[in-house]
């Protein structure tokens, strides 16, 4: 990589405005922005937009490599470097990888997975296979008998940047439908209606026992790890009162307008998934994230389990909502998840700060990336 890098002949997207420009860049840093021709030959970009690569906070894709068919497991090394490049082709530069801590569906502990998947992720980066930037959220299970200790052992031995406080148990928060919760879970369980059955009657058991004191020991040591806090599929007042006195500074998913918006007047970044606008409206039947939109209380968009979806989103909302305009949109991709997880150095295109750079044509409103940069280096 030359120390120094031009970027000509581009529609650079800040964060209030598109300029035609220029970028520089040396080594991994941005080292000056400018309108019009730049004061020597660069890489010509066609006219194609420069936008600054974008911070992906919650992402499931990585469970899809990992088990791309029922009851089949892929090598994990070999699993993780094909998500990540399909994260960078994506124009994601920074990811956050999810991993769930606490029992699963069937109660059965995951701790010998977790492990598998923290060391490929840690083998990836060590040997340099990796494209993207990865951290590490940490998405913990509240009820689960074990996500106390497990997320305790996670965190002594690895650097989390984003713990979520999850509670999947049926008939409340993302499932208020026990009927959708069924069709969900059952379909991607394989269970019959009679053992979901007695999984409900499990789970609520283990929320009456669990849900109070487990959450506020995981609280306590996202606290004491310096871990940013996220809330999880907040439905009601009463939720976002808890995620309040929590200390979170994201509220992933928020199922109703009353929760979504009691959390944006709170400074709580509301999260939504993409493919909830790509689609038109959330899979299991809660708010659209188009709405909240609409309404002005949408902060930041995750990729949730498509990786492409994250730029779609972006430029979709930026179609439909009057007025949004492009850079808006896109602020919910780059600076407000950099933001949020307290990134200071990313999500924008401004002198002094990480060259992550994303060349994107739009083709009959798909936004096609041609080109990745993270930190200086082309990565796609």
């Amino acid at each position: 990589m030359d120390a120094t890098q031009i970027f000509e002949n581009a529609k650079v997207v800040l964060p209030g405005a598109i300029i035609d420009g220029w970028i520089a860049v040396a080594g991994d840093r941005i080292l000056e922005v400018g309108e019009g021709r730049p004061p020597e030959r660069g890489r010509d970009c066609g006219g194609d937009l420069l936008l600054p690569g974008l911070v992906d906070l919650h992402t499931d894709h990585l469970e899809n490599h990992l088990q791309p068919r029922p009851k089949v497991q892929w090598p994990p090394v070999a699993a993780v470097v094909a998500y990540d490049a399909q994260i960078a082709a994506s124009g994601i530069t920074t990811v956050f990888d999810s991993v769930r801590v606490g029992s699963d569906l069937a109660h059965h502990s995951v701790a010998a997975q977790l492990q598998a998947i923290l060391a490929a992720i840690e083998a990836g980066r060590s040997q340099d296979l990796l494209r993207a930037e990865h951290c590490l959220h940490v998405r913990c299970e509240i009820c689960a008998d074990d996500v106390v200790e497990q997320t305790e052992w996670l965190l002594h031995r690895y650097q989390a940047k984003l713990i979520s406080l999850m509670d999947h148990t049926p008939g409340a928060r993302q499932f208020t439908n026990l009927s959708a919760w069924k069709t969900y879970y059952g379909g991607k369980s394989g269970l019959p209606d009679s053992e979901l059955e007695r999984f409900v009657r499990r789970s609520r058991a283990q929320f009456e026992s669990n849900y109070r004191r487990h959450r506020l020991a995981l609280v306590a040591l996202a606290k004491a790890h310096g871990v940013v806090t996220a809330s999880h599929d907040d439905a009601t007042l009463a939720h976002v009162e808890e995620s309040i006195a929590d200390g979170a500074a994201i509220a992933e998913f928020p199922t109703t307008v009353e929760a979504a918006g009691a959390c944006h007047r709170a400074g709580v970044a509301v999260l939504m998934g993409a493919p909830n606008v790509v689609r038109g409206g959330s899979h299991s039947g809660n708010v659209a994230a188009e709405v909240l939109a609409q309404q002005g209380v949408l902060d930041i968009l995750s990729s949730d389990y498509v990786p492409a979806s994250l730029l779609m989103a972006a430029f979709a909302l930026a179609r439909r909502i009057d007025g949004l305009g492009l850079p808006a949109a896109l602020r919910t991709v780059t600076l407000s998840p950099a933001r949020a997880a307290g990134l200071t150095d990313r999500g924008q295109i401004a002198a002094g700060l990480r060259a992550d750079l994303a060349r994107v044509r739009v083709v009959r409103d798909l936004p096609v990336v041609r080109e990745v940069y993270c930190g200086g280096r082309r990565v796609i």
